[in-house]
């Protein structure tokens, strides 16, 4: 099943958890049991839907297979009410769209596109805006842009936000700058036909009371439920709830996701009883000093580690 445009707009809302990709420690292959049982694992716990193949997935260090294989894994494990996403940004136009392509026949249903960055000084707002036009006009699903400058290594301007938040088949954007201010000027262009996501698990509650309308959180990996509940707590109103579930995250959200990455991100699904397993090289997983300060992390605020 298939969402129409119409249905993913609407269906842009809520948490929504990146899942890390999981790898064999034996051979390094992917774990495909334990990617799908993560999944599960997360739509049980209240989640909108996931992303496969972000930043949190590693998905620069897989290949074409790979993401094609994880992806459809993903496709088995979610149902038809939650939203799947891929992300297919790629250094060149042409196999961003390919990705986009194999997305939609495979069953993803918007795709998330990260700006092309190794050659980030020529990456002006022409060549960016002639770039997403063309995968929007190609993508047969729809397209959310993907604002990340700790990666990128420059910002997408709200102004070209702006542009590209016209064009039909663009639907919305993530933004894990952690920038506030930035966030702002994306939410002047949000309207019926674009959504604007927060990709900080430790400013959701912010967000959401600023005009956001969720969030895709590396936090939500292992503080699913947590997340949920920060949202549910503004869905109903409670602002000062939403903020109270919120204080206590922060601290967890900036050291596990905003400065250990992936390996934090998989130790800390460890620690919570689910599958994170080894990252891929040239990523190197924690050592023990780091497996305990995730965990003391973890206690400190409030997501306690499993036994």
């Amino acid at each position: 099943m298939h969402f129409s445009l119409t249905i993913i707009m609407l269906a842009l809302r809520g948490v929504f958890s990146p899942i890390v990709t999981t790898f064999s420690r034996a051979t390094g292959d992917l774990d495909l049991p334990s990617f799908r049982a993560n999944v599960e694992a997360l739509i049980g716990a209240g989640v909108s839907g996931v992303l496969v193949c972000g930043s949190s997935g590693e998905a620069a260090l897989l290949s074409e297979d790979e993401r094609r294989a994880a992806l459809e894994a993903a496709r088995a494990a979610v149902p038809a009410d939650r939203v799947l996403l891929m992300g297919v940004g790629g250094e060149s136009t042409r196999i961003t769209i390919q990705r986009a392509v194999d997305a939609k026949r495979i069953g993803a249903n918007a795709v998330l596109v990260v700006a092309p960055h190794y050659y980030a000084n020529a990456m002006t707002p022409a060549v960016l805006r002639a770039h997403y036009h063309r995968v929007a006009d190609a993508s047969p699903v729809p397209v959310v842009l993907y604002n990340i400058p700790k990666y990128m290594h420059f910002k997408l301007s709200p102004e070209l936000v702006a542009e590209l938040s016209l064009h039909d088949n663009i639907i919305g954007i993530k933004d894990s700058s952690g920038d506030l201010e930035l966030l702002e000027g994306y939410l002047d262009s949000r309207s019926d036909a674009f959504t604007v996501l927060s990709g900080n698990g430790g400013q959701l509650a912010t967000a959401l009371q600023r005009g956001a309308k969720g969030g895709i959180l590396g936090l939500s990996l292992f503080a699913a439920s947590k997340c949920v509940a920060i949202y549910d707590a503004y869905l109903r109103g409670d602002t000062i709830a939403s903020e109270a579930l919120q204080e206590p995250l922060k601290a967890v959200n900036a050291t596990i996701v905003g400065e250990l990455g992936p390996p934090g991100l998989k130790a800390a699904m460890d620690a919570m009883g689910l599958h994170g397993g080894p990252v891929r090289g040239p990523l190197l997983d924690l050592d023990a000093a780091g497996l305990a300060r995730v965990r003391d992390v973890l206690t400190a605020g409030g997501v306690t580690p499993a036994a």
